[in-house]
């Protein structure tokens, strides 16, 4: 009972010190740049700048497994797994098309041009300047499955409608936490305004 009792204690401790480590790692992360031109009350309208990221288009599968698959590659890269062995630091979110055909995105550094990127060793890695566009997001919290992306979709949907607000059919999931964080997990859908 006692081994047990501090077997426990110290999985505990592991687990509270790996949920600080992604609290404080979190805060550190680059992430893609907006500006708030709108706020209503369960979305709120973006202007976000133009960006580069590195990407891989795969099926898409549902999405535990085009999530998994998409950011195993492109993680590989940002990791080292380059024709330099160069690691590039992570950013946040992670953006992810919602398509028949999806595109992963990582965002890069502001400081990496895209001349300075080293390049890739899987051939299905791309460099892609996506343009400043409007888009319009809605949140959710806690683990993204495709049932909850579904329901938040068509939130934001019935939302851009009752604002009679026109969009696009260009939604992106976008994840803001590491797999291991347990807390504060933050999510969102949005979707491209036409100009």
């Amino acid at each position: 009972m006692k081994v047990f009792a501090i077997l426990l204690g110290v999985v505990l401790l592991v687990f509270v010190m790996v949920q600080l480590f992604a609290l404080i790692s979190q805060r550190r992360i680059e992430t893609y740049p907006y500006r708030v031109e709108r706020q209503f009350g369960t979305f709120e309208i973006r202007s976000y700048e133009a960006s580069l990221f590195t990407s891989v288009e795969l099926p898409y599968r549902g999405y535990r497994e085009s999530s998994r698959k998409g950011f195993s590659i492109l993680a590989e890269y940002i990791f080292g797994g380059n024709k330099r062995k160069e690691k590039i630091a992570m950013t946040a979110p992670v953006t992810m098309s919602l398509e028949d055909s999806m595109k992963m995105m990582f965002l890069v550094p502001k400081k990496i041009k895209k001349e300075g990127l080293p390049e890739p060793e899987n051939p299905r890695i791309e460099f892609r300047e996506e343009p400043a566009k409007k888009v319009a997001a809605i949140g959710f919290g806690g683990w993204a499955n495709d049932k909850k992306i579904k329901k938040y979709q068509e939130k934001l949907k019935a939302a851009l409608d009752a604002e009679d607000i026109s969009y696009t059919d260009r939604f992106y999931f976008l994840g803001y936490n590491p797999p291991y964080a347990v807390f504060n997990r933050k999510n969102e859908i949005i979707v491209e305004l036409p100009n």
